[in-house]
């Protein structure tokens, strides 16, 4: 067996660990897990460290389990929030919970037959039928108050460094958290609980819940990794645009691999040993050789080539490479005409458009009209005529003198063209 914790360290991916932790990794094949918080339909890129840490902890040869909050859920993780959240309906929630699942199915199959086979538990189906009752007299008086209070989750709320107090909804958080870590300890052998550096105080407070809760002897474990951040400080996951999601219904692939590709050469020495399976020294090669000639991204062509075929697939990365590659000019006209909609306004956004009819390209649109009359994409036919006798003008790519007509053959997915003048001046025509 691989040494889990070994092989985190030097990928920097260990915050906080508890004693004895790595030697019960090496003893035995070990089930630990992660949960997953449903308060979106789709998880995203923040939540790619914990879906490779459990991809890392099933190599080494021990088994994962993913857990969904859908009980969790409802209340709202306090952790490193200074303000409640707004709690979701049981609707809301199901859909959330569907489509973590979903992604989650892309990176760990659940229907493998393997001694170490991964599972996807929903926290929701052992605590639905919890009473409060019962869950206050078996749960709530194993752990004092004092011992809850002492978490630093609830004592910046409650000390006002963070928000306006705390409600008892989220006070009982932890312990519900807890009360998961029994349960897939008594019903699964789960001795280890991993997560995020802001979880350290949820996951103890689990440990203890296992010891408490059953006979003298058992053992529960904790292990941690540092919250991930970028090198200026500013959060890592978001984009201009929002965050980035690992569906490609909600960020495109040419839009998830362009993130990866612009990232700094500190960030991406960073992030190639935590985002990718590479093996360590076949990084730290990448590191010298980048480091000779960064004006080539090696380090980040690589980071965004593993990232976006482990996400998405080979067959995608193809695509995004290609439409990375049309903005760049290294392109033709069927290559803009194999883009869809969506990344090819991805690509030239910003570019100005002006609407045609569809009726005017089915007559056949002159080329000065085109760029004078229905864009003012210059400002007179006489500057039109000059830049075609300059050779300077373009349709989708491609050189045109002053007699091209622009007809629907000219469409990139039935309603794009795009003139062009010069290297960089761009302009699209939007055919309604």
């Amino acid at each position: 067996m691989k040494n889990f914790v070994e092989e985190l360290q030097w990928r920097g991916m260990v915050h906080d660990i508890m004693p004895g932790t790595e030697e019960q990794l090496n003893k035995e094949m070990t089930t630990a897990y992660i949960g997953f918080d449903p308060t979106s339909d789709s998880l995203h890129i923040g939540s790619l460290v914990p879906i490779i840490i459990l991809v890392h902890l099933q190599k080494c040869g021990h088994k994962p389990i993913a857990l969904v909050g859908g009980a969790t859920g409802m209340i709202g993780d306090p952790s490193g929030k200074s303000d409640e959240r707004n709690l979701l309906d049981e609707a809301a929630l199901e859909k959330n919970v569907a489509g973590i699942k979903g992604v989650l199915s892309r990176f760990l199959d659940f229907d493998s037959t393997d001694a170490n086979a991964p599972m996807l538990v929903n926290n929701y189906d052992w605590m639905k039928e919890f009473s409060f009752i019962d869950f206050a007299r078996d749960v709530g008086k194993r752990i004092t108050v004092n011992y809850m209070m002492a978490k630093d989750s609830v004592k910046k709320r409650l000390t006002g460094e963070a928000g306006s107090g705390m409600s008892f909804t989220e006070f009982t958080y932890q312990l519900i958290q807890g009360y998961d870590f029994y349960h897939l300890y008594k019903h699964h052998n789960c001795m280890l609980q991993l997560g995020g550096s802001d979880q350290w105080g949820n996951i103890t407070t689990g440990t203890e819940l296992v010891r408490r809760m059953n006979d003298e002897g058992a053992k529960a474990y904790a292990m941690t990794c540092p919250l991930i951040t970028k090198a200026d400080g500013s959060k890592f996951g978001k984009s201009e645009g929002g965050n980035i999601w690992l569906d490609a219904d909600k960020t495109s692939v040419y839009k998830f691999y362009q993130f990866w590709i612009n990232t700094t050469d500190v960030d991406a020495e960073k992030y190639i040993k935590i985002f990718t399976f590479l093996p360590k020294e076949e990084i730290e090669q990448l590191v010298m050789e980048h480091k000779e000639a960064p004006h080539l991204r090696l380090l980040q062509k690589k980071l965004a080539e593993q990232v976006t075929i482990f996400v998405h697939s080979e067959q995608e990365l193809e695509k995004a490479i290609k439409a990375s590659n049309v903005l760049f000019g290294k392109s033709d006209a069927d290559d803009l005409k194999a883009l869809d909609s969506a990344t090819f306004l991805e690509v030239f956004d910003g570019v100005p458009q002006a609407e045609v009819a569809m009726t005017d390209i089915e007559e056949g649109l002159a080329i000065i009209d085109a760029f004078v009359a229905k864009s003012e994409f210059l400002s007179s036919n006489g500057e039109a005529r000059r830049a075609l006798k300059e050779n300077s003008i373009s349709v989708n790519r491609a050189k045109v003198k002053e007699d091209y007509t622009i007809t629907k053959e000219d469409l990139i997915n039935d309603q794009f063209v795009l003139l062009q003048k010069g290297k960089k001046n761009y302009y699209i025509l939007r055919i309604k």
